[in-house]
């Protein structure tokens, strides 16, 4: 068990290499001429103020919410907090960075080369955040899973984590969607209404705020509401191991041949499952890619399903691997 609990931070590192070589390839397309490339500068610079603004507001509170959680609740979960916190935040910021990069040429590439092209540059361009979210969880929760070496006894701090992760899911979350349906009420006001621009009029300043809303609420605040939710559940289901394969006495080690060994296996499936799914996920994003021809709805469907089936077969093996009943995976 001491050697498999090193791999969900290494499959982590994994995932953001691949989340880096996307990136490259999504910034090779073209991003237009110098006036879309002024619009697109000013979506982007926008957006990024206003993270690094968030994020400002956010480590105000969330400092002193982690001098409270390391006086009542020790040095382990105000660390786990501090853990959560940052990956969820960097999340969410990488992210950003990437999605706003991708948009114009998403613009780009469907103008000049159609559907099947554009498909891919956008497709990239939310992969990356999706794998910044699970590799950045996985390296977080994974590390503090290997610090505190699955010992139950300590575990009870990783919750800290996810209590992190809410927090800047809360700020990105609602600040962002505050913030979009502000902007996009306000550019239609002085917009449309009282200067007779068309919707979505790059001359209208409002419009610029507009398009910084619709990143900052639907990526950075979905990516870390995602985030938190991915985290959480894996943290919930180690707590509810941790206390189901306390002995034999309660019947729970009829799961494996082993109590003990038994309990440290229910406690780290949710860890080995999350880190094969990760794979599968980049196995996903192979099979659209690849599918970029047909229609979209055909090729997101296809790289969804066959990596979920992936996933199914491959949780099949890790459980008889662990030595937990087939009666888990069922």
């Amino acid at each position: 068990m001491s050697d498999i609990i090193n791999l969900p931070p290494i499959i982590g590192v994994l995932g953001l290499v691949c989340a880096f070589v996307i990136y490259i390839l999504m910034t090779r397309y073209s991003d237009g001429d110098e006036a879309l490339k002024k619009i697109a500068r000013a979506i982007h610079e926008g957006a990024m103020v206003f993270m690094n603004r968030e994020y400002m507001m956010l480590a105000m509170f969330a400092v002193p919410l982690l001098i409270i959680l390391y006086i009542f609740l020790g040095e382990y979960t105000a660390l786990s907090f501090a853990v959560g916190a940052i990956t969820s935040g960097l999340a969410g910021y990488l992210g950003m960075f990437s999605a706003t990069k991708a948009n114009i040429r998403t613009t780009v590439a469907a103008q000049q080369s159609g559907a099947a092209s554009a498909l891919t540059v956008a497709f990239y361009g939310g992969s990356i955040m999706g794998l910044c979210v699970a590799s950045l969880g996985l390296i977080g929760l994974g590390s503090l899973y290997w610090f505190f070496g699955g010992d139950p006894e300590a575990l009870h701090a990783i919750h800290g984590f996810g209590m992190g992760g809410s927090v800047v899911a809360l700020f990105s979350r609602v600040g962002g969607g505050i913030f979009t349906k502000s902007a996009d009420v306000g550019a239609d006001l002085v917009g449309k209404i009282e200067a007779g621009i068309p919707e979505d009029d790059p001359r209208n300043p409002g419009v610029i705020a507009d398009n910084v809303g619709d990143n900052v609420g639907d990526v950075a605040g979905m990516g870390s509401d995602i985030f938190e939710s991915y985290c959480g559940s894996m943290i919930a289901t180690i707590a509810i191991a941790s206390t189901m394969a306390m002995g034999a006495e309660y019947g729970i080690a009829a799961l494996t041949t082993d109590p003990m060994k038994g309990q440290q296996a229910l406690m780290f499936l949710p860890l080995a499952l999350a880190s094969f799914g990760l794979i599968c996920s980049i196995f996903g994003i192979l099979v659209v890619r690849a599918m970029s021809n047909s229609a979209p709805e055909t090729a997101l469907r296809m790289g969804h399903q066959l990596s979920a089936v992936a996933l199914v077969a491959g949780a099949y093996f890790i459980t008889s691997m662990m030595g937990i009943s087939n009666d888990v995976w069922w």
